[in-house]
């Protein structure tokens, strides 16, 4: 099993020393990967969704650093640990700018990096980004696909519904060829999705309970009917801090385990100095389970 660490984004002071420091740790402690979020703007009052209740905290109240930035950086201060964004909200981007931007952190990290994208919930960025809100989910499977091609040809044709390519590539290419995709889903077919698309299922059920282990079992099924092996799809989800007890960690990791995760991403939560102490102890549990 595989462990990540999230990156607080709303907890973290706006220090380039802090953030530094707190990257430099969590390579240090032993974490597998980075994962680092996704707004571009927030809204001034909450949006809830009924589908989403964390909505309520994406406000300018809890500022959010740009992904693929930050990615840059933490690739410059570290050598070991996988970098991801997770997730980027893709269609609210420009496919191939997107495409340019992995290579480039592909290469800044010596080929570290793994694009986690989704749709997004946030109609209010779309706006403020010029993009369809409603076309989304469709526009987001072609924009899969020209990443990929991009990443993996010199030279590209391509004609689709949004993306239209005259030979042309990108230059300088990625070390990864391609760059993995992992896929965040939360509704039905968007998990149908990634188990078609995805190198990686980013997941966020509530408990490790007999019901995730059915819809884990059900996303196997749907990679083995789309022609892929099941055990080359990665199935990653999140611990959060708020339990603050090590036993309880190892027991719920042992249980995601038994459902068929193959990574889990720690996501401390609290005061700065409460994020620290618990990624350090979380760090000294998941070595159990390496």
């Amino acid at each position: 099993m595989k462990f990540g660490l999230h990156f607080p984004q709303a907890e973290i002071p706006h220090d380039f020393s802090v953030i530094r420091d707190f990257i430099q740790a969590g390579e240090a402690q032993g974490y597998h990967h980075l994962n680092v979020p996704d707004h571009v703007i927030q809204t001034r009052e909450p949006k809830p969704k009924d589908d989403f209740p964390a909505a309520a905290r994406y406000t300018t109240e809890f500022p959010h650093h740009e992904p693929m930035t930050l990615l840059a950086f933490a690739a410059g201060i570290t050598s070991k640990i996988i970098l991801k964004s997770a997730v980027l909200i893709l269609p609210q981007r420009q496919a191939v700018l997107v495409a340019k931007q992995a290579a480039e952190l592909d290469i800044l990290s010596n080929g570290r990096l793994q694009l986690g994208v989704g749709i997004g919930w946030n109609d209010p960025e779309y706006v403020a980004l010029d993009m369809d809100f409603k076309n989304r989910a469709r526009r987001f499977e072609e924009q899969i696909e020209v990443c990929r091609l991009l990443w993996t040809n010199d030279h590209l044709t391509y004609e689709g519904a949004w993306h239209k390519i005259e030979d042309s590539g990108l230059a300088t290419m990625p070390i990864q060829r391609p760059i993995p995709v992992w896929i965040g889903a939360f509704q039905s077919a968007a998990i149908a999705r990634a188990a078609r698309l995805g190198d990686g299922w980013q997941s966020q059920l509530p408990v490790p309970d007999e019901k995730a282990a059915k819809i884990y079992a059900d996303f196997r099924q749907a990679v083995k009917d789309a022609g892929r092996a099941p055990d080359q799809v990665a199935i990653e989800t999140s611990i959060f801090s708020t339990q603050n007890d090590p036993e309880a960690w190892r027991q719920t990791i042992q249980a995601w385990k038994d459902c068929g995760v193959t990574h889990i991403v720690f996501r401390p939560q609290g005061t700065f100095d409460e994020i620290q102490s618990a990624t350090q102890e979380f760090s000294i549990v998941m070595k159990d389970f390496i």
